[in-house]
């Protein structure tokens, strides 16, 4: 063991520290998986398969064949505007659009860092619910965060997503439109056009499904919007399944469910800590279905997709850093087998109101090694966005 990382660390406890958890009557965090009744967002092109697509245009009185010239427009260039749609009649078109395309989002603020490569945006929807979502471009990747909830039901306390409560889930369309807006702001410029000798299309080519929300709980719309983003153009915006990550803390009846889509997403398990007696306290959806269930769902994904998992693993100093927690971890992922996990330790990002902090650098390295000398591949996870509250746990969505 390296000698700048202490023997013997004290153990803290998870606790909130200037907010109030939410439980429910019996003292337990509350959990919410049932969306909140709010009015629901308007119909969009987004929302509809191919056949639903069509049958629209002939309820309106207009060919079939206009779902298609309209879906080009949406998913391949990327607009909304009726004035951008010249092969469409001019009379009606207007109100063909608004029809088959409603505003869903108004962008309220962006900010960006990284040298202009990292931008959160924060929307507002139809019904004044704010959620958020985070562009990044990487060396041969653009890669958007993108919320699935307006908040979050899983009461994690020291995730700032969290600390509100779930407002209601998303529709389909509502989380494509964030890659949509995404893809019309890189195409104007927004992330300052192609830079020498890259190859990557000016677009977003990958997904992680870890912006606000917990995505399996919004199980049926989270996978029409993905069929959406897979599906060829012009019906869909043509992206690969193995590129989009769908992230859980754990919800293993989804997990299973997800296993058995035939659509080859990546699958991230946020895990965070090894034993269920931390884990109860750190995600509270751990006192529905324990470590060991959630790793075995983990691993039945592999083995009915074939696609690697993602382990993900926020290091809290003296929280769940400990040797024998990367120790632990690694005994339980080898005993399922090798070659189907990756674990992603990634340093805490600070929310406002936790004392909570990132693990320290040599702590890092030994979690790592151990986890390495187990034979299981490790990589901490490059963070982007804290400076402006845009990195993992850090969406709020708050206006001021």
């Amino acid at each position: 063991m390296p000698v700048d990382v202490p023997l013997a660390r004290p153990q803290v406890r998870p606790a909130t520290e200037g907010w109030q958890q939410q439980r429910d009557g019996e003292g337990r965090p509350l959990l919410q998986f049932a969306s909140p009744k709010r009015g629901k967002p308007p119909v969009h092109l987004a929302d509809l398969d191919g056949d639903e697509r069509r049958a629209r245009l002939v309820e309106l009185g207009l060919p079939a064949f206009r779902a298609k010239q309209i879906a080009r427009h949406y998913f391949t260039r990327w607009t909304s505007d009726p004035a951008a749609m010249t092969d469409l009649p001019a009379a009606g078109r207007e109100e063909l659009v608004a029809g088959l395309l409603p505003s869903l989002m108004t962008e309220v603020r962006r900010l960006a860092t990284d040298r202009g490569d990292t931008v959160k945006f924060l929307w507002k929807l139809h019904d004044g619910a704010l959620v958020e979502s985070v562009l990044m471009r990487y060396p041969g990747r653009i890669t958007l965060c993108v919320s699935s909830q307006a908040g979050c039901g899983m009461n994690c306390p020291f995730c700032a997503t969290g600390q509100a409560g779930l407002t209601r889930n998303m529709s389909a369309a509502e989380i494509v439109d964030q890659v949509v807006r995404a893809n019309r702001f890189i195409a104007d410029g927004g992330l300052g056009g192609k830079r020498d000798g890259e190859t990557t299309p000016e677009r977003v080519s990958n997904i992680v499904f870890m912006g606000m929300g917990e995505p399996l709980a919004n199980y049926a719309r989270l996978m029409r919007a993905v069929r959406t983003m897979v599906a060829p153009a012009p019906d869909g915006l043509g992206m690969s399944a193995r590129h989009i990550t769908v992230s859980t803390v754990g919800l293993v009846p989804a997990i299973r469910k997800l296993a058995a889509e035939a659509v080859p997403v990546t699958f991230a398990l946020s895990l965070h800590a090894p034993d269920d007696e931390l884990r109860d306290e750190l995600i509270p959806v751990n006192s529905r279905w324990k470590v060991d269930e959630a790793l075995d769902a983990a691993r039945a994904y592999f083995d009915a997709t074939g696609r690697r998992v993602s382990i993900e693993y926020a290091l809290i100093k003296d929280m769940n850093d400990h040797g024998w927690r990367a120790d632990l971890l690694a005994e339980k992922l080898n005993a399922r087998g090798r070659g189907w996990v990756h674990v992603n330790p990634i340093p805490l990002n600070p929310t406002p109101g936790s004392i909570w902090t990132a693990s320290e650098p040599a702590v890092q390295r030994e979690f790592v090694r151990r986890l390495e000398a187990a034979g299981v591949p490790t990589t901490i996870r490059d963070t982007r966005g804290k400076e402006i509250d845009g990195a993992c746990g850090q969406l709020a969505a708050a206006e001021s």
